[in-house]
């Protein structure tokens, strides 16, 4: 007599499904480590990082001139503050490009704050460099202050930060436009047709770059149209070099995007691949706040990534109105970065 199949479990089609679905998980490393050592790996960098709560530091610049001096040493007795001091020209270029959160200036016995009004850290650094120099003083002192904010178009935060927002939008699109395209592909098995054809590497890698810079140029164009509408965002330079930028940009981003997927055959596996590349770039770029934010010894880190590169020269020429020979080094950089990817993953790239 036959036995009932549920007494043999080994035999039930949902215990074989199961079975065949975690042998198939199990033998993709790369899946393994994002869905289980990356999260471990994340929990103790954040662990270290938050072990112990340090002072929050407050970057302000002081110009140089009468006074000055004083000014310096009235600040420096609070732990809090990060003191620079700079010329009148390098520091108020400093404060439009959000590289401090407040100018201070001593003029006789005013003090002048420069500050963008629209930017939270700014009115709090505003706040306690006033607490601080009024403990400085005694009670009979007067402390006669004058404000300064800085809302023209140019010299405002949102003009800060949309060529940080365009930067951020070439590299998702270059990165996500193309390495997850591959993967889709190859999990269709739509590259094992193009394989049968006579068809080169070369031709189908640098048809999709050449097409997710088409796809490029009305995404930023409509970023672009959004802040000169919404919020009078101007371009000082050269629209056709800001545009050659963009579309270097993309070229760079889709590069590293075939490199990551030339042989990647998960959509885990690329996806955690691509959030590896980026978020670091998110936070070390200068999308939000300026790259200088970080420490002088892991600056050259900072200036060769990509997304820096990037965005250092979208904001020269929209905000500067720079030439070519201005940003001609983040050119190199992201010329390199490119050529550098496209060239790796046309060597590494497999059809399946």
């Amino acid at each position: 007599m036959t036995e009932p199949a549920s007494e043999y479990p080994r035999s039930s089609p949902l215990w074989q499904l199961t079975l065949a679905r975690l042998r198939e998980f199990y033998r993709e490393p790369a899946a393994v480590f994002w869905v289980y050592g990356f999260p471990l790996i994340m929990a103790m960098a954040l662990g270290i990082a938050f072990r112990a709560k340090p002072v929050e530091r407050i970057t302000i610049d002081v110009q140089n001139g009468p006074g000055s001096e004083a000014l310096v040493a009235s600040l420096k007795a609070d732990p809090k503050f990060d003191i620079h001091t700079h010329d009148e020209a390098d520091a108020k270029l400093r404060i439009q490009r959000a590289k401090t959160d407040l100018l201070v200036i001593a003029n006789g016995s005013n003090v002048e704050y420069w500050f963008d009004p629209n930017r939270p850290e700014c009115l709090a650094a505003r706040s306690a460099v006033d607490a601080a120099l009024l403990r400085a003083r005694t009670a009979t002192d007067t402390l006669p202050i004058t404000d300064h904010t800085f809302e023209q178009p140019g010299s405002r935060y949102i003009d800060f930060l949309i060529p940080g927002l365009l930067g951020m939008n070439v590299m998702g699109g270059g990165l996500w436009g193309v390495g997850f395209v591959i993967v889709d592909m190859r999990l269709r098995k739509l590259l094992k047709r193009f394989l049968a054809t006579p068809m080169k590497r070369s031709d189908f890698l640098l048809a999709l770059m050449f097409s997710r810079l088409l796809f490029t140029i009305p995404e930023v164009l409509i970023l672009l149209m959004f802040g000169r509408l919404a919020f009078g965002v101007q371009v000082q330079g050269s629209l056709l070099l800001l545009i050659f930028v963009i579309l270097l940009g993309g070229a760079c981003f889709a590069g590293i995007g075939l490199l990551i997927a030339c042989r990647a055959k998960t959509i885990e596996t690329v996806s955690g691949l691509m959030n590896l590349v980026m978020l670091p770039m998110w936070i070390l770029s200068g999308v939000f706040f300026s790259s200088e934010r970080f420490p002088e010894m892991v600056q050259p880190f900072i200036q060769a990534l990509p997304l820096t590169a990037l965005i250092n020269a979208l904001r020269a020429v929209m905000l500067d109105g720079a030439g070519f020979a201005t940003i001609s080094g983040q050119i190199a950089i992201l010329a390199a970065w490119g050529t550098i990817g496209f060239t790796i993953a046309l060597k590494l790239f497999r059809w399946k």
